[in-house]
């Protein structure tokens, strides 16, 4: 799967992918009127609402795109109908051809990571029949239990063909409570970069690049820099760009020289770009929200492909 996303990502020249991770609060009221007049104000309402507001966003943005990352957490806090409309999303996003990375942060042990795997990668076994449940083309994974939380994962990979993202240094200002720990005059988040590198030395494609990635947050570009010496033929997925404070030019060590590497999400940013002053000067209105989010790819795109070229 990874050499299908570099690919995707050659196409468009856009090393970035989409969060999709609607709150209720950033839906524009026109949207939230319809689902509620339709399902009342219920979870199935606010489903209908959310699914609405991402299947317009995508709508204006996939041909300039290689992905998009649903965040699950804001489709499971409206329960079952939550989870129908993260559903309904990743199967629209790979009709439009996107590769999906599932923002799931699973990590457990056994069997149960099993099942996380299964669930979000692989297939179920019904009977004399399999299945495939959510169907995402990658997954992000806690690596906290260790080699037994990660190997299940791996091993559905390889069957089939998806991908991981191993959260090893994360965008939250909190993260080096944990991540920052010095043990032997090293910081952990450099043990797990290289435990990154040996879980996915048996999963590189052609591209040189192994299906096994890593989490690292633009809001620590100097540990970025680290990272990539250690993790050389791991793709780094980059969270922490615009609403957070990434900027292209904190980003530039997260790549190789050939410009691949890394992807660089942006959520809030683009999905809710049309509350920003500079798109409503542009005449951005709640009712043309998704024209709002495909200015706002347009400048990141343009702002991460300057700051590759001025390094």
């Amino acid at each position: 799967m990874i050499d299908q996303l570099i690919e995707k990502i050659q196409k468009t020249n856009a090393p970035i992918v989409v969060g999709l991770d609607p709150m209720l609060s950033y839906v524009p009221d026109h949207i939230q009127q319809a689902a509620f007049e339709q399902f009342g104000e219920t979870p199935e309402g606010a489903a209908e609402a959310i699914w609405q507001y991402n299947k317009g966003i995508v709508d204006a943005v996939y041909d300039l795109i290689p992905a998009v990352k649903p965040q699950i957490a804001m489709y499971e806090q409206f329960g079952i109908e939550g989870l129908k409309a993260f559903q309904k999303t990743v199967d629209y996003c790979h009709e439009k051809g996107l590769v999906v990375i599932g923002d799931v942060k699973r990590g457990d042990i056994g069997s149960t990571s099993a099942a996380y795997a299964t669930g979000h990668l692989g297939k179920v076994q019904i009977g004399s029949k399999s299945y495939r449940a959510f169907d995402e083309d990658f997954a992000t994974v806690n690596p906290y239990l260790g080699t037994d939380g990660i190997k299940p994962f791996v091993d559905v990979c390889k069957e089939d063909k998806k991908g991981i993202f191993i959260l090893v240094k994360t965008s939250n200002p909190s993260s080096g409570e944990f991540q920052d720990r010095l043990i032997d005059g090293r910081a952990l988040y450099e043990y797990v970069g290289e435990k990154v590198t040996e879980w996915g030395a048996d999963c590189v494609g052609t591209s040189g690049y192994s299906s096994v990635g890593a989490v690292v947050g633009a809001t620590y570009p100097e540990q970025g820099k680290i990272l990539r010496k250690l993790m050389p033929k791991s793709y780094i997925l980059v969270p922490g760009y615009g609403a957070q404070g990434g900027q292209g030019k904190d980003l530039v060590h997260f790549f190789h020289k050939d410009g691949l590497g890394a992807i660089v999400n942006s959520s809030r940013g683009i999905i809710a770009a049309y509350k920003q002053d500079k798109y409503k000067d542009q005449g951005i209105t709640p009712e043309n929200y998704a024209d709002a989010s495909r200015l706002a790819v347009k400048d990141m795109i343009a702002d991460i492909a300057g700051a590759l070229q001025n390094r």
